[in-house]
């Protein structure tokens, strides 16, 4: 299998209110995607289309080449963690393995049980007396064992400390490179992706802006700053993602597989949140430029 994901023109409709919209992707298998954006941006909405939980409105959605939650095969393939990390508090860690292991066909006991054993967590303990950070790092154990083709994961560690985050990436990370299955991982915390994310997709007002893998986006992506220029004044091959302006001095955010030689711009690379944020960016700028053209 060599793509985990693909969508064509796929969306979700509220109401009247599109929470996802023409979104076309293909994710190849064997990557940690960072599915990242502002709150309210589609992406629990997109994750929830992938595991099944949500049917589609418009266009169409195969996960590992088949519908998602289409049946028992399909969903033993995808594993789900949710942003709240949900375990059941009246039971014990060991209740949550017997549990996993009666559920799922393809589970690895073996594997629940060394690796909690390895985060010190009391198999007697009941879940609703452990710390955010050991119910996310059983959350997760729960859905590595299911031994997943594809792990989904929702803003796992949104209500984490910083340090029980890094415990949290840092053994999802180590799992990846162990069982050698992909993640799909969404967050709003940039940082938390840049240390363990080598894909990405970039969503904003329910779109996808951008997606690809991390080294060749930094790689086609660049600051330029330079004497006041307007955008029609630049190089056909370089795509504007956004753009800010004083009296004197641009600065542009742009996309080019071409090398720059303009001497009038200095030329400085952008890390993965400096990408991110400009394509968040690029909603206020084009918000700014319809009020100037209305004005």
């Amino acid at each position: 299998m060599n793509t985990v994901l693909q969508a064509q023109g796929l969306g979700r409709k509220y109401g009247k209110r599109w929470a996802l919209r023409e979104c076309t992707l293909d994710i190849p298998a064997g990557h940690v995607v960072g599915l990242v954006g502002p709150n309210g941006a589609g992406k629990t909405t997109l994750l929830k289309l992938a595991s099944g939980q949500l049917e589609p409105t418009a266009g169409g959605i195969t996960v590992l080449g088949g519908r998602p939650a289409s049946g028992p095969a399909q969903l033993a393939r995808v594993g789900f963690v949710a942003q709240d990390t949900p375990v059941y508090t009246g039971l014990s860690v060991a209740d949550h393995l017997r549990l996993g292991s009666r559920l799922n066909p393809r589970w690895d006991a073996t594997m629940a049980r060394d690796r909690l054993a390895r985060l010190g967590l009391d198999p007697a303990q009941r879940a609703g007396k452990l710390s955010g950070g050991q119910r996310a790092q059983l959350a997760l154990t729960l859905g590595l064992a299911k031994r997943p083709e594809l792990l989904i994961l929702d803003e796992p560690v949104a209500s984490l400390d910083p340090l029980a985050r890094r415990e949290f990436l840092q053994g999802l990370m180590e799992a990846t490179v162990e069982h050698e299955f992909s993640v799909l991982l969404s967050s709003h915390l940039v940082s938390d992706l840049e240390r363990v994310c080598d894909f990405l997709i970039v969503l904003v007002d329910s779109r996808v802006q951008v997606t690809g893998e991390a080294d060749q986006l930094l790689a086609t992506h660049h600051r330029l700053t330079g004497p006041r220029r307007d955008p029609d004044r630049l190089p056909a091959d370089q795509h504007v993602v956004c753009a800010r302006h004083t009296d004197r001095q641009s600065t542009y955010v742009i996309r080019t597989d071409a090398p720059i030689h303009d001497p009038a711009w200095t030329v400085t690379q952008l890390g993965l949140e400096d990408l991110v944020l400009a394509y968040m960016d690029r909603r206020t700028t084009d918000q700014r430029v319809a009020l100037e053209v209305q004005r």
